[in-house]
């Protein structure tokens, strides 16, 4: 159970830092700001896989939504150029 914890807190902490490295890059508005839609996504991942062990729909709504967003956002910053 305790491990269980653990992985759970280190999701959400790792959701947590790797969302805020995003914004960051993204309002900044320099070159590699499209970067900070990969760690959005790393982000969106995190906090997905800690809403599927909570069994919260919620939050695997809202994450599956920011996955797609963050498709996006890679595509048009870094792929499309």
């Amino acid at each position: 159970m305790n491990l269980k914890r653990n992985y759970l807190a280190l999701l959400k902490w790792l959701g947590t830092s790797t969302g805020i490295v995003g914004a960051v890059l993204v309002a900044l508005h320099i070159s590699q700001s499209g970067y900070g839609y990969v760690f959005f996504l790393l982000s969106s991942l995190s906090w997905f896989a800690a809403g599927w062990h909570m069994k919260e729909s919620s939050i695997l709504v809202l994450q599956g939504v920011f996955v797609a967003v963050n498709l996006l956002g890679i595509w048009r910053w870094l792929v499309v150029l």
